[in-house]
């Protein structure tokens, strides 16, 4: 069942608003997240979402009586190879272990998951104890948010190269970039896509 893109991010606010607060959010709220001009805009969107058989209202016009249904996506097994880090370079621990993911979420060609430990991404909303989805290449374009091995240690970061030297760019404010010559620097591949668990427990610090 396909979602276009705006009523897929509906979808995703209801979701995650319903797992933060345990009831859905007012028809003000969701007009107010997503930018709608109207509230008949996000009637129209939560009307197209019952069509698809993907949201339930379950006390007729009852705006925060809303019940979702789960998406029938397909999902697929990515190899998990540890933990990367969002903060200084650390050493990516490679385990034998798979996690399913949508189908959706992959880039094309070969992926694979990693944990985030450390805030350095932040402000591009990559958190600790998040889950990177990775489409493996050796190259990057100025501005991809990336995978890198520099000096044989893994960190995320956005990427950018100047002639030789390659300028690793955290996004987080209180952080400087790591800067390094472009012959010391891998590329793993570029994030492409991102879980959370919302309860979950934060990584702890090796």
């Amino acid at each position: 069942m396909g979602l276009t893109p705006a009523q897929e991010k509906v979808y995703n606010f209801l979701r995650d608003y319903m797992q933060r607060h345990g009831h859905s959010p007012s028809y003000e709220e969701i007009r107010t997240h997503m930018g709608f001009k109207s509230l008949n805009a996000v009637y129209k969107h939560l009307k197209q979402l019952e069509q698809r058989g993907c949201l339930k209202s379950l006390w007729g016009n009852r705006k925060r009586v809303l019940d979702l249904l789960p998406l029938r996506t397909g999902t697929a097994s990515l190899l998990f190879l540890g933990t990367v880090a969002a903060g200084s370079p650390i050493e990516a621990i490679e385990t034998p272990e798979s996690i399913e993911v949508p189908e959706s979420f992959l880039g094309s060609g070969n992926n694979f998951a990693l944990r985030v430990r450390g805030d350095s991404m932040i402000e591009e909303g990559i958190r600790e104890g998040d889950i990177l989805i990775v489409a493996r290449q050796p190259h990057a374009e100025n501005g991809q948010t990336v995978v890198a091995l520099v000096g044989g240690e893994a960190t995320v970061k956005r990427f950018y190269q100047n002639g030789r030297e390659v300028e690793l760019r955290p996004a987080n404010s209180r952080m400087e970039p790591l800067r390094a010559l472009a012959d010391d620097v891998q590329i793993l591949g570029a994030v492409v896509g991102l879980l959370r668990h919302y309860r979950q427990r934060p990584a702890h610090n090796a």
